[in-house]
């Protein structure tokens, strides 16, 4: 039972994460000007991606007999790093290079989570490791997207 109750938590925090990530996507791409058309269509995609992985992660929650969190809950780091970057913004032009920038530290810190999700293997049933692992996998792409275009665009 401990194991099960431990899966759900840590479960739990990937959906926060991933909430972070939705709400971070949707952000970048309403401060992303009319011409930017090719990079909020990958934001709209990564957006779409964890929404779709926290309904994997509800899934397997609910497969376990436990309660996924809200879809609207997000951790206080995700949210404290959204507020920064509205801090940094008078002071420095609100453009593509600082989104990425932006953008590229959240899916660093989102990658740490899965990493960190992923140590915990002790609690976590093959079936979930693989599952974790996909959605980690997803991440990382999008990040090497992400850096990418952040070069491109320096």
């Amino acid at each position: 039972m401990e194991t099960i109750q431990k899966s759900v938590t840590l479960l739990n925090e990937l959906i926060k994460v991933n909430n972070d990530r939705i709400a971070g996507f949707a952000h970048a791409v309403t401060e992303l000007g009319d011409n930017d058309f090719e990079l909020k269509t990958h934001f709209k995609n990564f957006k779409e991606e964890s929404r779709e992985y926290v309904h994997e992660l509800s899934r397997a929650i609910d497969m376990m007999g436990g309660e996924p969190e809200a879809d609207t809950g997000t951790t206080s780091g995700g949210d404290l790093h959204w507020v920064w970057l509205y801090i940094k913004a008078p002071f420095s032009r609100l453009n593509r290079q600082t989104i990425l920038e932006a953008c590229e530290r959240s899916e660093e810190d989102i990658k740490k989570a899965y990493r960190d999700v992923l140590t915990k293997e002790a609690y976590l049933s093959p079936d979930l490791k693989k599952l974790i692992s996909k959605q980690q996998q997803g991440i990382i792409n999008a990040e090497d997207k992400i850096k990418a275009l952040h070069f491109s665009a320096a």
